[in-house]
C-alpha cells in the first residue's frame, strides 16, 4: 500500500470487511466497560488464501475514495465481537475515515489506527457515549433472553450525542453529533453468564414491556444499575458491528448557546455575559470584531471595542448617516451585508470604521422602540455588528443565520433594559424604570443614586451551623470511606497483592483521622483522594472478586448522583437549615406588609446560614418620608425581628439540632447614600468613607464580644440592640419599653460595651429576653 502512512485507511483495500486493516480500539470501548488496560495494536490480516506480502488486485472504488476523504460524515465501523469470560481485548475497528480522524485526533501508523479519542472526551461525554454503546448491547441481551425483538425503542438506540472535541488540524473545538447504529436485527447474542442471568431476573421476573424497559433506562432504580453494573464484556458471547456516525453541529451548537445565553434570566448587560455573547457572535460568524450602534433622537452612538473593559464611544448627528448601510438595515428590518466598506462607504461612521481596518461588515437591526433616525421614524433599540479585516467575509448563509438570531437579541435587550427590573423592589423601581428608558435609547449608563437614605439592618444567625455541617461531612466522609475499605478488604482477600493491602492501610488511616474530626479541606481533598486511589481500580477489583464486585455495587449504590459522593447526613442538613430559612423568611416577609404601609422602602433580604434585612428609607426614596415614619419603621422592625426570634424556640425539639438563632439589630442615626453598581452581585452599594464603617459593622457584627466577660453579645432567644450615642440609646431604650409593655419582651436590659472591631471603636449593646408565651400584636 503506497503512502499508507499518511492516509487513515487505504482505499484500495476496501472491498469487504475481511480485507479491511483491522485498527484496534486501543480498549477504548474496553474503557467504557471498565477496562483499565493500555491500548493495544493488533497485527494487520491479510484475506485468507492471499500469501503473505502479496498485494491482490483489488477494483478502484472511486465513490469511496470520495467518502472516505472528502466527506464530512464522521464515520467508523467497529467489531464488538466477544465471549464469555473471554479476556477483555480490544476491538477493531474495520473502517474509519479521513474526517473522523482529523476530529478525534486519530493518526495511522503502518495501516492501523491508534482510536484513543475516548480519553480526550470530557467525563460527562465520556459517561454518555458509554450508556449509548450500552443500550446496544441490552437489547440483544434482552432479545436473547426473552425472544422479543426491539424491547430497547429504536429512537432510544439511536438517539444522537452531542460530544466537544477539539480538531487535530485547527486546535479549535468542534461540536459533533454522535449516533450509534446496527445492522437490521442489531447484535447478536448467543450466550449470557449466569450472573447476568441473575441480574436480569432481579429487574424483572416476567419478559418486560418496551415501555417497561423504557422506563428503567430514564429512571434507572437500584435493581437496573446493578444490570448495567453486569453488562460488560465477558459476560456475554455477542458477534456484530456498531457503526459510529456524526455530523459537525458546531455552528448549530454555539447559536443554540447563544440563544440560551440571551433569552436568560440574567441581564446580557452584566459584564460577564455580555463578553460571553460577544465572544459566541464572533465565533459564529468568524467575525473579526463587533461593535453596537445606537440612536437617540438626533444623535447616534457607535461602541467599539466591546471585549475590553471601556468601550470606545464615538458620537454622529442623525444627519451624517443618511445613505449608509446602517440606516438601510433598520429602515429595512433586514440584515444588511456589505461585502467590502472600501466601495460602500459614504458616511463618517463608515469611513471611521474603515479607517480601523474594517472591510466587510453585517448589520443585524434590533427593532423596539420609537426613535428618530434622520429622516426615519421606526422603533429601533440598536444595532449589533459584525465586522472582518477581509472583504467578502460574510455570505448569504451569515445573512439567514443572523435573521434567526434577531428575535433573541431583540429579547436579550427588551430584557436588558425594561424586563430586567422586574425583580427589583417597587420602592426604587421607579428610578430602574427611567435608567432603562435611557438604555434603550442607546444613551451611555447613568448611576442609580439615592442619597440621605437611613439604613436599618438586623440579622437572624442560625449559631451552630458550622458545627453541625462538619459532623455531617464527617459523618458522610465516613461512610463512603468505610464502604471504600470493605470493597479493597473484599479484592485483598481474592488477590495476593502487596500494593492492596497497603491501599487498605491507607484508608484505614483516614477513617481513624476522620474519627477526630473533619478539616477546612477534608471534603475536598478526601473525596478526590477516592476518586483517584480507589475508585479508578474498580475495574480491576471486580475482575478478581465477585466479592468485591458486590462491595463495589454496595459502593455505587450509596453515592447520590447530584453530588457524586455520599450526601445523606449533608442533604439532611441542607434540608434542614432551608427549612429554618424558609420559616424565618416567611415571618420576615409578612412583616414587610405592615411595615411598608408606613413608608415606602428598600428592602434587601438574603437566607444563608439564617436571614439577614437590609432597609433603606427616606426622601430620595419615598418624597412624602417625615421623622414619625422613620420611628414607626425602627419600631416595627424590632417586633418583627422578636416575632422571629419566637419562631427558633422549638427549633431543637422540630430538627433534633443543637443549633439555635440568635437576633440583633444594629442602630445608625445618620444617614448614607446609596448607589447601583453593575459590577458588583448587591442591588446597591454605599458610598462614600463615611459609611463604609457601616459596611464594616455590619460584616463583623454578629461575632462580636462583649469588651468585659468576651462572650458573645448576641445569645440565642435575645434581642440585641447596638448602638454608638446616647441619643440612639434614648430612641431604643423606649422602643424596647413599648416592647415589654406589649409583653413581647421581658424587663430587664442587659448592657455593655462591645470589645473594637478592626478599625471601629466605641460601640454599646442591649440585650432583652424575647418572651415565648406571649402573642405579638401584629398588625401584619
Amino acid at each position: 500500500m503506497a503512502n499508507e502512512s499518511s492516509r487513515c485507511i487505504d482505499t484500495d483495500s476496501m472491498v469487504g470487511a475481511e480485507a479491511l486493516p483491522r485498527v484496534d480500539l486501543g480498549l477504548a470501548l474496553g474503557k467504557l466497560e471498565g477496562s483499565t488496560q493500555a491500548p493495544t495494536v493488533g497485527p494487520r490480516q491479510e484475506p485468507a488464501g492471499v500469501p503473505p506480502g502479496h498485494q491482490p488486485t483489488r477494483p478502484v472504488l472511486p465513490w469511496l475514495d470520495l467518502i472516505q476523504h472528502y466527506s464530512h460524515l464522521v464515520m467508523a465501523v467497529v467489531d464488538v465481537a466477544t465471549e464469555i469470560d473471554a479476556p477483555t481485548q480490544a476491538h477493531p475497528v474495520l473502517f474509519a475515515n479521513q474526517y473522523f480522524c482529523r476530529l478525534t485526533g486519530i493518526h495511522p501508523e503502518g495501516g492501523h489506527l491508534d482510536l484513543s479519542f475516548f480519553d480526550r472526551l470530557a467525563l460527562a461525554d465520556q459517561k454518555a457515549l458509554r450508556e449509548r454503546f450500552r443500550r446496544h448491547f441490552l437489547s440483544a441481551v434482552l432479545r436473547y433472553a426473552y425472544g422479543a425483538s426491539d424491547l430497547v425503542s429504536q429512537r432510544l438506540l439511536h438517539e444522537p450525542l452531542v460530544v466537544s472535541l477539539a480538531d487535530s488540524e485547527t486546535g479549535l473545538e468542534r461540536k459533533i453529533e454522535l449516533r450509534l447504529r446496527t445492522a437490521e436485527g442489531g447484535l447478536q447474542v448467543t450466550a449470557i453468564a449466569s450472573t447476568l442471568q441473575a441480574s436480569l431476573a432481579t429487574c424483572w421476573e416476567a419478559p418486560p414491556s418496551r415501555e417497561q424497559v423504557a422506563t428503567q433506562l430514564l429512571s434507572q432504580e437500584p435493581a437496573f444499575k446493578h444490570l448495567l453494573a453486569a453488562l460488560k464484556p465477558g459476560q456475554y458471547t455477542v458477534s456484530g458491528q456498531i457503526l459510529i456516525e456524526g455530523i459537525d453541529v458546531t455552528d448549530r451548537e454555539t447559536s443554540k448557546s447563544l440563544i440560551e445565553l440571551l433569552v436568560g434570566h440574567e441581564s446580557v448587560l452584566g459584564t460577564r455575559r455580555f463578553e460571553q455573547a460577544n465572544g459566541l457572535m464572533k465565533q459564529l460568524f468568524s467575525a473579526s470584531d463587533s461593535f453596537l450602534l445606537s440612536a437617540e433622537n438626533n444623535r447616534a452612538q457607535l461602541f467599539t471595542g466591546l471585549d475590553q473593559a471601556d468601550w470606545h464611544t464615538v458620537a454622529y448627528d442623525m444627519a451624517d448617516l443618511q445613505g449608509s448601510a446602517f440606516l438601510r438595515a433598520t429602515e429595512r428590518r433586514e440584515v444588511v451585508n456589505v461585502p467590502d466598506l472600501s466601495l460602500d462607504c459614504t458616511t463618517q461612521c463608515e469611513r471611521d470604521l474603515l479607517a480601523q481596518g474594517t472591510r466587510s461588515l453585517l448589520l443585524i437591526p434590533l427593532v423596539m422602540r420609537t426613535a428618530l433616525l434622520g429622516d426615519s421614524s421606526v422603533q429601533m433599540v440598536g444595532l449589533v455588528g459584525l465586522a472582518s479585516s477581509r472583504p467578502y467575509a460574510f455570505d448569504q448563509a451569515d445573512c439567514s443565520r443572523a435573521t434567526t438570531l434577531i428575535p433573541a437579541l431583540t429579547a436579550a435587550m427588551r430584557h436588558s433594559v425594561q424586563d430586567r427590573f422586574t425583580n427589583i423592589h417597587p420602592s426604587v423601581r421607579w428610578r430602574f424604570e427611567q435608567e432603562a428608558e435611557r438604555l434603550s435609547l442607546g444613551l451611555p449608563p447613568a448611576p442609580i443614586l439615592f442619597e440621605g437614605v437611613y439604613p436599618l439592618y438586623g440579622i437572624s444567625d442560625i449559631r451552630g451551623s458550622s458545627d453541625e455541617r462538619n459532623r455531617a461531612i464527617q459523618q458522610d466522609l465516613l461512610t463512603q470511606f468505610r464502604l471504600a475499605l470493605a470493597v479493597v478488604a473484599a479484592a485483598g482477600r481474592a488477590v495476593s497483592n502487596a500494593l492492596v493491602g497497603q491501599l487498605a492501610l491507607d484508608l484505614a488511616d483516614h477513617i481513624a483521622a476522620l474519627e477526630q474530626g473533619v478539616t477546612v479541606d477534608s471534603e475536598v481533598t478526601l473525596l478526590r483522594y477516592l476518586q483517584g486511589e480507589v475508585e479508578v481500580h474498580f475495574a480491576y477489583f471486580a475482575q478478581h472478586s465477585a466479592e468485591a464486585e458486590a462491595a463495589i455495587a454496595q459502593y455505587k449504590a450509596a453515592i447520590d448522583a447530584n453530588h457524586a459522593c455520599v450526601y445523606t447526613a449533608r442533604a439532611v442538613y441542607d434540608e434542614t437549615i432551608g427549612h429554618i430559612n424558609g420559616l424565618l423568611r416567611d415571618t420576615w416577609n409578612q412583616w414587610q406588609q405592615s411595615m411598608q404601609a408606613i413608608t415606602a422602602h428598600y428592602c434587601d433580604l438574603e437566607a444563608t446560614d439564617g436571614i439577614d434585612h437590609m432597609i433603606y428609607a427616606g426622601q430620595a426614596i419615598d418624597p412624602n418620608f417625615t421623622e414619625f415614619q422613620l420611628k414607626s419603621l425602627r419600631y416595627e422592625q424590632l417586633r418583627a425581628v422578636c416575632d422571629c426570634a419566637r419562631q427558633g424556640f422549638a427549633l431543637k425539639a422540630a430538627y433534633n439540632t443543637d443549633m439555635t438563632i440568635t437576633h440583633l439589630v444594629l442602630v445608625q442615626g445618620y444617614t448614607v447614600d446609596i448607589v447601583h453598581d453593575e459590577t458588583t452581585e448587591r442591588l446597591f452599594d454605599v458610598r462614600g468613607t463615611r459609611d463604609t464603617r457601616y459596611e464594616i459593622v455590619k460584616k463583623r457584627i454578629d461575632k462580636a464580644c462583649d469588651a468585659e466577660t468576651g462572650d458573645r453579645i448576641t445569645q440565642p432567644g435575645m434581642l440585641t440592640v447596638v448602638y454608638s450615642t446616647s441619643e440612639e440609646w434614648q430612641e431604643y431604650e423606649r422602643y424596647l419599653r413599648y416592647l415589654h409593655r406589649e409583653g413581647i419582651v421581658a424587663g430587664d436590659i442587659e448592657q455593655g460595651t462591645v470589645e473594637p472591631l478592626q478599625g471601629v471603636n466605641g460601640l454599646k449593646f442591649a440585650r432583652v429576653r424575647v418572651n415565648p408565651e406571649s402573642g405579638v400584636a401584629q398588625s401584619r
